[in-house]
């Protein structure tokens, strides 16, 4: 982690759980973390109490619904720290709902997250990489067990297919990064 002291990290669906974690732990690695996310009432108080740590994170609100607000999100960062050095996709959600229950909005709100939102951050992250010459940044991608194994839980159904496709996407970005030659790391947990 010593490489990465000072250097910038985007995390997504930082207010709670995982990504809150993922953020107290780049913080105390000495990361200028910006932590992402439509509440960012949680962001604040866990920055309020990592004050004493060697880095900072700086709560951004966005919608990952919303292209304008990925986008407004990736000039507050280029504005506030110049760029992007590691980006952690970490948001996601689903409705809980079987497939027979859900509706065809629900379903475009799941995509929008969980692997649209995902191919925009890591668009964006990667050009702010490359416009600073920037060629050893990481992308990591959170998905799920469920992207691994279709469960017999039918209210996670709809959840598992992006979780499939979120595979998919970012292997897919990881060899269009070879081929380019570049040593951006694409990473899937």
């Amino acid at each position: 982690m010593e490489r990465w002291n000072g250097r910038v990290a985007l995390v997504t669906g930082a207010s709670v759980g995982i990504g809150a974690a993922i953020c107290k732990v780049l913080v105390g690695a000495g990361m200028k973390v910006v932590g992402a996310a439509r509440g960012v009432e949680k962001i604040q108080e866990l920055s309020n109490s990592l004050k004493k740590e060697k880095g900072s994170l700086t709560a951004v609100k966005c919608d990952l619904t919303k292209e304008e607000d990925i986008r407004h999100l990736f000039k507050e960062i280029k504005a506030k720290f110049g760029g992007v050095d590691v980006c952690i996709n970490n948001a996601g959600f689903t409705y809980s709902k079987s497939l027979l229950e859900g509706t065809p909005t629900e379903w475009k709100n799941m995509m929008n997250v969980n692997v649209i939102a995902v191919c925009l951050c890591s668009k964006l992250a990667i050009q702010s990489m490359k416009e600073r010459g920037v060629d050893d940044g990481h992308i990591v991608n959170v998905s799920s067990v469920a992207g691994h194994v279709i469960l017999n839980m039918p209210e996670v159904h709809f959840y598992t297919a992006t979780k499939y496709a979120l595979n998919a996407v970012s292997e897919g970005l990881r060899q269009e990064m070879r081929e380019l030659k570049s040593h951006i790391r694409i990473s899937i947990y």
